[in-house]
Formats: C-alpha cells, structure tokens, sequence
C-alpha cells in the first residue's frame, strides 16, 4: 500500500505546532513495506494521526492518499474492508473487552478475516510470556500484560499497514524488544508497512526513517 499525505492539518492543532511539524502541512510518501518512526511529544496530534489512518476521524484538512485514493472519500464497505483486510491497528488505549477471555480477546480479529491458524496464537502468546493467561479474564491481567494481547491480537489479520500508538508504554525493555521483533517479523512476511508512533526515538524499531511531528 503507498500512502501519500498532502497537506494534512487537524482542524484543532495551532499554527504553532503545525509549522514545527515535519508532517502537517507537507507533502509526504510512504513507500509500500517501509518501516516508519513517527517521534511526537504529547499534544502534537499522534493519536488523532493513527485515527486519521484508520478511518476513525476526518476533522483534517488537506487528504491522505492510500493507493491514490482518498480516504475521506470511502463508503462504508470500502472503509469495512480497509479495516479488515489492509490495515491493522494497536491503539494507545487498547480497546479490549474486560470481561471476556484473553483468548476470546485475540480470537475475535482471527475468526473476523483469518489471517493465521488458532494455535498461531498459543506460539506468540508463549513468545511474549502471557500463554498462561489466554484463559482468563482479561481484567485479571496487568496494563503490560494487555498491551502484549493487543499487539497479537492486531496480527491475526491481514494487513498492509499496521499501525502502533505507544504500544510498548508499559512494558520491560525484554519484553518491548520481543514484541518489536515479533510484529517486525510479521510485518517482513507480509510486506507491510509499519508506522510507529511514540512521545520518543525507540532504538530497537529499526526504521527506514524518522519523522518528528
């Protein structure tokens, strides 16, 4: 997926932020399977930039481009299949459901669009240290223990572009350089993009490029 943004400002941000921006206002390209690190202190509009992406909100001006097509300009199926197949997504609150299984939590984006086969997610759950809570309630789980369900459960589906707002926050430097590698490695087989976006340079996340917002 080639992803082009023109002159893409929030309607909320002041000029002042906008200006010192290297992505706000420009034009800019990501090439299919880049691996993008967007560095972004706190109120420069990072969340609202991965829900730009993923469809979530539109209150920008300027367009962003996913293959030459404008993302404003989606109807709802096209804007269902995006999220389905195309583009997968860690946000920064997670969005999981707290009272089911960590299993159901994981299951429910492979039974969606299968991407990979269930016992894919024993493996990577066994990978980042949480096989002996897939099932448990996900409430009984710590914010780090969720955030690593989040990041598998965002691999099993396809993607093209897969999306990370803050995904390691709450995690050891072990356990953010397992799943780094871990969705790195997916994103490789896939040929995917990767844009990660966190309030600093993460050294183990080895972009293509740097970008500041």
């Amino acid at each position: 997926m080639h992803i082009r943004f023109e002159q893409v400002v929030p309607r909320y941000l002041e000029e002042e932020k906008v200006k010192r921006s290297e992505i706000w206002n420009k034009t800019i390209d990501i090439a299919p399977g880049e691996h993008l690190h967007i560095v972004a202190p706190s109120g420069s509009g990072k969340t609202s930039l991965m829900h730009f992406l993923y469809g979530l909100r539109s209150d920008y001006s300027g367009r962003i481009l996913f293959d030459n097509q404008d993302i404003k300009a989606f109807d709802a199926e096209q804007v269902a299949a995006n999220r389905t197949r195309r583009t997968s997504v860690i946000f920064q609150d997670l969005r999981l459901f707290p009272n089911h299984t960590v299993w159901q939590n994981i299951e429910v984006k492979r039974v969606l669009e299968p991407y990979h086969e269930a016992e894919t997610i024993k493996e990577m759950a066994g990978h980042l240290g949480i096989a002996g809570k897939l099932e448990k309630p996900l409430h009984t789980c710590s914010y780090g223990e969720q955030q690593r369900i989040a990041i598998i459960r965002a691999l099993q589906q396809p993607f093209e572009l897969l999306l990370m707002d803050e995904p390691f926050s709450h995690l050891d430097e072990a356990n953010r350089q397992k799943a780094m590698n871990l969705m790195a490695g997916e994103a490789r087989k896939r040929n995917a993009t990767l844009v990660l976006a966190d309030l600093k340079k993460i050294d183990y996340f080895d972009a293509d490029r740097i970008i500041h917002l």
